[in-house]
């Protein structure tokens, strides 16, 4: 049995809000449809928000750490890539400060995702923090 669900979401591309609903078939985002009563949009996207599928499905997109070993990306689990991180930026701040900590948010995420990762960056210690958008 095919189930198709339409899971309402906010466009992840820029701070207006924009909504649509992505259909999902067997666990896989197939299509977007126009939320046409959501006050921000009124069922209109822009050319990113109508992509918002291509890049979910692209064949590039990363879905798992890589770590390179020898010169070859090799794949790692979550634990190990998340540990790396977290002694690597530890290490960076006793050494040297949190003054040289820099961070590039995504106009790939949502919203929430990058206030989340501002907020982060700031509990490091660092304001060094900025966003693709903008640039």
């Amino acid at each position: 049995m095919n189930q198709k669900k339409m899971i309402p979401t906010i466009c992840p591309y820029c701070g207006v809000g924009c909504s649509f609903y992505i259909e999902v078939e067997q666990g896989r985002a197939v299509n977007i449809e126009y939320m046409t009563d959501h006050p921000v949009c009124n069922g209109r996207l822009c050319a990113k928000g109508n992509a918002a599928i291509e890049v979910l499905n692209h064949p590039d997109r990363l879905t798992h750490p890589l770590k390179k070993n020898k010169g070859l990306f090799e794949r790692i689990s979550w634990d190990e890539a998340l540990d790396t991180v977290a002694d690597k930026l530890k290490t960076t701040v006793k050494d040297y400060s949190p003054d040289v900590l820099g961070f590039l948010a995504s106009a790939k995420c949502t919203n929430e995702e990058n206030y989340m990762f501002q907020k982060m960056v700031r509990m490091l210690g660092t304001n060094n923090v900025d966003h693709c958008a903008r640039l």
